[in-house]
């Protein structure tokens, strides 16, 4: 497999990228409509607003086929930092070092960018949760939160850098 990470959109990346989500978080949560929904919704937001200055979208490609990717949201909230999401890689790409080159990628444009990076997971994905504090992220804080359709534990990763906070 020569998968490799493109940055910046490519057409059906907002489509396949919602389906990745959908049907992993659904085999394995039971996350429903409103999850896909969500991840859908929230794509074509960020990436209708886009701006490359301060926001990132990579997508891992074999071939021509999208098998996961990531975006950095830095524009929605800048003060907070960039929000990491969507991070997702094909089931049949797992294990092979695809999330963690979609995930460093990401995290190296934040380091540049902003003062911290952060992102919303939940308990329970512990390959994810190794890949983020390898990357200096460390749990900031923990809930549980229902809005999936079933009860999770949600979690904070943050990681903070030496850039100034925008004014």
């Amino acid at each position: 497999m020569d998968v490799r990470i493109v940055s910046g959109y490519l057409p059906g990346a907002i489509g396949r990228i919602t389906e990745l989500h959908g049907t992993y978080y659904n085999r394995h949560w039971g996350f429903g409509l409103y999850f896909e929904r969500w991840v859908a919704r929230g794509m074509a937001d960020f990436l209708g607003r886009f701006d490359a200055r301060h926001d990132g979208l990579w997508i891992a490609v074999d071939g021509e086929r999208i098998v996961g990717g990531i975006a950095a949201d830095g524009g929605e909230t800048p003060a907070e930092g960039a929000h990491l999401h969507w991070f997702i890689v094909d089931d049949a790409c797992r294990g092979r070092g695809v999330g963690r080159r979609l995930f460093e990628t990401a995290e190296a444009f934040c380091r540049t960018r902003f003062h911290r990076a952060f992102l919303w997971t939940f308990a329970g994905l512990d390959p994810a949760r190794r890949l983020y504090e390898s990357n200096g992220f460390r749990l900031a804080r923990e809930q549980d939160g229902d809005q999936w359709g079933i009860t999770v534990r949600e979690q904070l990763f943050e990681r903070t850098y030496g850039n100034p906070p925008p004014v």
